[in-house]
Order: C-alpha cells, then structure tokens, then sequence
C-alpha cells in the first residue's frame, strides 16, 4: 500500500475543518433566524391584533347597532348607510399627516394617541339622537382612528423580511374575523339589555369602546419602535441578525430604485394599488356593513340574538382563509395572482347570493361565507406588494395614500346599498354594484407591473 502525502493529509484535514465550522456557522446563524422571527412574531403580532380587533369593533358595531338604532332614532337606510360611511372622509383626511406623524414620533406614541381618542369618540355615539349628530359623531371618529391601520403595516414592515411579511400581515389581520367572530354574538346580546333606563344599542357604544381607552394605556409600555433598540425580549445576537438582514433588504430596495416621497405618491404602480383598494373597500364595507341588516333581511322570523350568530359563521372561515392564503402567498413568494382570485371569489359569492338567495337562509349564508372568505383572504397578500418595493419614508406616505384611498370606498360601498336600497326596496341593485367594483379592481390588479415577488426587490428597472 503506498503511503499517504503527509502535505496532502494536513491540506485534507485543514478543508474539512473550515467545511466543518462553515456548516456549524451556517446552522447557528439558522438557529437565530427562526429563533428571532419567532420572538418577533409572538412579541409583536398578538398584541398588534388584539389593537385591530378593537379598531374594527368600534368601527363596525355600528351595523349591529343599527338593528335596534335605526328603529329608535327613525334612521332610513339612506341616513344610516351615509352615516356609517362618512367615517371614512374623516378618515381620508388625516390618514396621511397622521402616519407621517407617526414616522417621526414614534409608533408607540401615535398608536396610543389614537386609541384613546377614538375609544373616547366611539363612547359618544351613545348619546346621539339626530342624523346630523350621528354624521358629526361618525366623522370624528374617523379623523380620530385615521393612521392606525397604514402605521401598524409600516410598523410590521420595520421588523420583517419580505419573505415574512405577508404571513405576519395575515395573522395580524386574522384579527378581522376573529372580532366579528366575537362581536356578532355579543354585540347583539348587548342590544337586548336595557340598564338605568338606557337601550341596549347605547350600552354596546359605551361597553365596546372601554378596552380600547384601557389599550391606549398599555400600548408605550410594551411596543418598541425600532429593532435596534433596546428590548429585553431580544438578546443582542438575535437584535444583531434582524438589524443586518433588514438593513440589506432596505439596500437592495433602494439600489433597485430610490423614490422620493413625491416620486412614490405619483408612482403608477402606487395608484394602481390605490384605485384597486378602493373599489376593493366599496366590497368589503358595503358587505360588512349592512351584513346583520342583509342576513336580518332573510326571514322576519329571525331574532337579533340569532342574527348575531349567523353573521359569525362566515367570518370562522375567512379566519382560517386569511391563514392559509398569506402562508401559502410566503410560500410561493407571489403575491398579485392571490390577491385578484380572492377579488374574484368574493364577487362569485355575492352574485351567488343575488341568484340562488331565495332558495332558503342556509344557501344565503353559505354564499355570504364564499364572499367573506374571497374578500378576507386576499388581505396578506396584497398588503406585501407596496412594501416590496419600497422603502422608508416612502413607503409610510405611500402606505397611507393607498389604505386613504382605499378607504373611500367605505363611503361609497355602504352609502350606495342604502340609496338603493331605499329607491328600489330591495337590495339587489347594491349588492350587484359590489360585485362590479370587485370585478374591476380584479382586472387593474392584474395591469401591476411590481408583482410584489421577491425578484421585484432586486431587479433592474
């Protein structure tokens, strides 16, 4: 047997060290990737949708209110869907000042700001008695929350990787169904008592907004503004690893191209993305809305109590749609095509629910889920595609343009179904005008040239 080159055995053995400790190095920075995006997500995302659920209750409790409201106060479906709808001007203007604030002062400052404020205002609605006041109320309130939404997914997008983005958006805004989930029932329970000789409806204003002040409270102790900063819930390996890699997905976005906040503002695919939101939002508010009236509307024979747990139904599947489609959206990287098939199934649902709703209650509400379940769904992926090719200031002010145009459409999408409703008695015409403001938004989505895939970071113009 020939004998081995010494050399060559030194040589032999040095490379298999440094393969050794190359793949030991690997394995360690692994072990602190997942170790950090999972602290990061269990510290930030329940809290963040706990915040949402009480957003959206004080936002949406009018539509069960209204049950018992509009009869009180002798409200049409035109002075409500008005009323409900005209929280979103207010929102509009200040949902941009509002999110720049938000940039230079911190978000757990402006976070708390909000909820108190709004959770003061939601309380007010209580003591309304006229359409004016209800208008003035419901403005208030949204000048009051303006930001809150736009502020949470830029704040998401300063501890998140692209690649993670779009799953945390999704359990963040799980929390949507899961307050409908919760609040159906219990907001109609509450309808049904009266205390010190007050109605029910004003009881579910004044209970409902309390936890939102008692948040606002809490929230500058537990949230932290950057991941650079010190936390005890982060050793510095793991602060160290997320500084770097989000700091080189911020590169990459600013080589690809740098925007300037006007470039951004005026930048096509941002207002693609705005129009889209905004006729996707005409949907989404003009279903969630009037959906206890839609599903009250189905058989006199219904009690409020029982309405309130037959809204829940479809919000336990668009639940579990918002968690698969986001984890299924990270998985594949591709944001666009999942966004326009949950446009498309939410349009296929409300159309379902025009054509075969006479049938019976169960076939309505199995529709009014397919709707939930398309509109819902989509939620994840299309928050990822702005902020994948964004960064910074940018990024905040474009966030803010697109959910502030956005959100018009709740002004649009509630106030058409109760005009229409009122002028042909029935709500048809209104449900076959969302479906076509969902058709279209479909169809603009697809014109986007930034698909929100994570080649969009790093591709050359």
């Amino acid at each position: 047997m020939q004998n081995e080159n010494p050399h060559a055995a030194r040589t032999n053995s040095l490379a298999m060290d440094r393969k050794r400790g190359d793949s030991g190095a690997s394995m360690n920075e692994a072990s602190i990737e997942e170790r950090t995006v999972r602290k990061v997500f269990r510290r930030l995302v329940p809290f963040l949708g706990l915040l949402y659920i009480m957003s959206f209750l004080d936002r949406v409790n009018i539509g069960f209110a209204a049950l018992s409201m509009n009869t009180d106060l002798g409200f049409s479906n035109t002075v409500y869907g008005f009323g409900a709808g005209i929280f979103f001007l207010g929102y509009f203007a200040m949902e941009i000042p509002g999110n720049l604030i938000m940039a230079k002062v911190g978000a757990r400052a402006w976070i708390s700001r909000i909820l108190i404020t709004w959770g003061i205002i939601s309380a007010l609605t209580a003591w309304v008695s006229s359409p004016m006041q209800f208008y003035v109320v419901r403005f208030l309130l949204g000048v009051a929350e303006a930001s809150f939404f736009p502020c949470i997914i830029y704040y998401l997008s300063t501890w998140c990787r692209s690649r993670d983005y779009a799953k945390a958006v999704a359990y963040f805004m799980m929390s949507l169904p899961v307050c409908n989930i919760i609040a159906s029932p219990l907001s109609t329970y509450l309808l049904g008592i009266t205390w010190l000789e007050w109605t029910g409806w004003k009881w579910l204003f004044i209970l409902e907004a309390v936890p939102s002040i008692v948040l606002g409270v809490i929230t500058p102790f537990y949230l932290t503004n950057e991941p650079d900063e010190e936390t005890n819930w982060l050793d510095a390996e793991e602060r160290a690893w997320l500084v770097s890699a989000l700091a080189s997905e911020r590169s990459a976005k600013l080589k690809r191209k740098q925007y300037t906040l006007l470039q951004a503002l005026g930048d096509r695919d941002v207002l693609i993305l705005s129009a889209v939101y905004f006729l996707w939002v005409c949907g989404f508010y003009g279903v969630g809305l009037f959906l206890p009236i839609l599903v009250k509307d189905l058989s006199a024979s219904l009690s409020n109590q029982t309405v309130g747990y037959l809204v829940a139904i479809p919000y336990v599947f668009g639940f579990f749609a918002m968690y698969f489609i986001g984890r299924h959206s990270d998985y594949t990287g591709e944001r666009r095509l999942h966004t326009v098939a949950g446009m498309l199934t939410g349009a296929a649902g409300l159309a379902g629910t025009v054509i075969f709703g006479d049938i019976s209650v169960a076939v309505s509400m199995v529709f009014f889920t397919i709707t939930v379940i398309g509109i819902y769904g989509s939620f994840g992926p299309f928050w990822s595609i702005p902020s994948s090719f964004l960064a910074t200031s940018a990024a905040a002010a474009s966030i803010a343009m697109i959910n502030s145009i956005g959100n018009l459409g709740g002004f649009v999408g509630p106030s058409a179904m109760g005009r229409i409703r009122d002028t042909t008695d029935s709500f048809t015409g209104g449900i076959m005008f969302l479906v076509v403001c969902l058709l279209i938004a479909a169809v603009l989505l697809m014109t986007l040239r930034k698909t929100g895939q994570e080649g969009d970071l790093v591709s050359p113009n």
